[in-house]
């Protein structure tokens, strides 16, 4: 693999991708772009070709997940999230749902994971929708109930409620 390059790329909070400060206008070169998107264990992002690779600034996570759709119901029920660069992903055990709490305002920021540690943070209006499909469940304390969603069999927590 060739040396370490600069490629001046970089992701904003709210998905966009910026070349030399100016917005990347073709989508269809972000998505080319994110095809070769890695993430290393340190954290930081690269763009990994077979001849090259070059650091990336990502602000928060490279994508946002601006749709969801649902279908079936209960622990049945499948959770698809549409990225800000069309790709469709199911959340599930490969594709988890976190969510992240500010520690000063204790703002819930949610996440899906699309692939290979690369995450989507799931859109204000997406997470809306997400949370009109909670349900609840025994935390395994008894003190608190876990609030969260189903989706291929899997219980994601979103929140707790604290016992009375």
């Amino acid at each position: 693999m060739g040396a370490e390059q600069d490629f001046g790329i970089r992701i904003a909070r709210d998905g966009t991708w910026f070349h030399d400060g100016d917005p990347i206008k073709r989508i269809e070169l972000a998505k080319l772009f994110a095809t070769v998107l890695r993430r290393d264990d340190a954290g930081d992002y690269w763009l990994v070709t077979p001849v090259e690779r070059g650091r990336i600034l990502v602000e928060d996570v490279p994508f946002v997940a601006v749709e969801m759709t649902a279908s079936g119901s209960g622990e049945e029920q499948v959770l698809s999230f549409r990225t800000n660069l069309d790709e469709w992903v199911e959340a599930g055990p490969d594709h988890p749902i976190r969510v992240e709490h500010n520690s000063e305002t204790g703002e819930p920021t949610p996440y899906i994971d699309v692939r290979m540690g690369l995450e989507a943070r799931i859109a204000r209006s997406v997470y809306y929708d997400l949370v009109n499909r909670c349900a609840t469940t025994n935390g395994s304390d008894g003190e608190e109930t876990e609030v969260g969603v189903w989706s291929n069999r899997r219980f994601f927590v979103l929140g707790r409620l604290l016992g009375e």
